[in-house]
């Protein structure tokens, strides 16, 4: 849409009236603040239609109607990832009228329709949804404040190929394929570390790396449970909850009775739920920052280190803000898997 701003009509009565009493265009022009071509081709027009109203002209004639709008929409929705190219060529063969795939976007964004990256998710089967939806009516009247007492924690992997698909570039047009445009990445990525850590209001424990092997039942009570979490129960006190996921290393009898006795409640966390987990959103910041490096990490030791630095840098409040949306996050996924939110 245009942004130039028409002048009334009366105005260029006004403007007509002053040049014919003799004035100068340059000082009708100061006069009212409009630039002195402008107030000429207004003359100029002026001399020659003797008219000074604006002559509306009828504008670009729409190459589809509403229905025909409607139509694409529609299509769109039915099948999301049909690109704009395949849905003006649909079009064409429903209809024997040519539009451009300009043309189809922007009917789609006529109809509040715009092209995103998909949401990444894991599959669930109807079991899932089923533990999932019940955990979440369970947990619908959990306050900020009960909240706040969960420690969350979680495993994540990173290697030195990881990128959020978010670290964008500034490039010229046809140079795409010019070193410096270039990130290199493998499939397979070859030097990988795991680490682990814990997030709550206010608080944090440091980034602990998984060295030298996988995660065990014994290595967990070691290496987490006895070092970090024990410490955040004797803080909080009684009201403490600690959140892990249903990995097999966390569900062994001997974790189970390492918390038992040092009296930490578990929180009950449903199956392949890893959107409710507020940690994966630190994950996506925590990897964002590791890439957005000046120098990114070469070798392991240097990701360990860059992986360390930046978990510290992260501000305490991304923290806090993803805990507190655990209330968001529950009455979500109750709507989307269809539950019914109890008033």
């Amino acid at each position: 849409m245009s942004s130039r701003h028409h002048i009334q009509d009366f105005m260029r009565g006004r403007m007509i009236g002053k040049i014919e009493e003799g004035r100068k265009i340059t000082d009708v022009a100061r006069e009212f603040d409009i630039s002195h071509s402008v107030i000429s081709r207004l003359w100029k027009s002026f001399k020659t239609t003797v008219m000074c109203s604006r002559r509306h002209g009828g504008g670009h004639v729409r190459s589809t109607t509403p229905a025909e709008d409607k139509y694409i929409v529609l299509s769109a929705k039915r099948n999301r990832r049909t690109t704009a190219q395949q849905m003006a060529n649909q079009f064409l063969a429903a209809s024997g009228k040519h539009i451009s795939r300009k043309t189809v976007a922007r009917r789609l964004r006529g109809g509040g329709l715009y092209a995103r990256r998909p949401v990444v998710c894991v599959p669930l089967t109807r079991q899932h949804r089923t533990a999932r939806l019940q955990w979440c009516r369970e947990h619908h009247n959990w306050t900020e404040q009960d909240w706040a007492c969960v420690l969350f924690s979680d495993e994540s992997r990173f290697s030195l190929s990881s990128d959020c698909r978010r670290q964008l570039i500034w490039r010229e047009s046809g140079t795409a394929y010019c070193p410096e445009n270039i990130q290199e990445k493998d499939r397979y990525p070859t030097c990988s570390i795991m680490v682990w850590a814990d997030i709550m209001i206010n608080g944090r424990t440091r980034l602990h790396v998984v060295a030298n092997g996988t995660m065990t039942g014994q290595r967990y009570i070691e290496e987490v449970l006895l070092l970090h979490v024990r410490l955040f129960r004797g803080a909080v006190g009684d009201k403490f909850v600690f959140m892990d996921d249903n990995a097999t290393c966390h569900r062994t009898l001997a974790v189970q009775d390492c918390l038992d006795r040092d009296g930490i409640q578990r929180l009950v966390w449903p199956a392949r739920s890893p959107d409710l987990n507020p940690i994966e959103n630190v994950w996506d910041a925590l990897g964002r920052q590791v890439a957005g490096r000046n120098y990114p990490p070469t070798n392991k030791n240097a990701l360990i280190r860059a992986l360390t630095e930046e978990w510290d840098k992260l501000p305490q409040q991304l923290l806090d803000n993803v805990v507190q949306s655990m209330v968001r996050r529950v009455e979500c996924c109750i709507t989307l898997h269809g539950g019914h939110i109890p008033h």
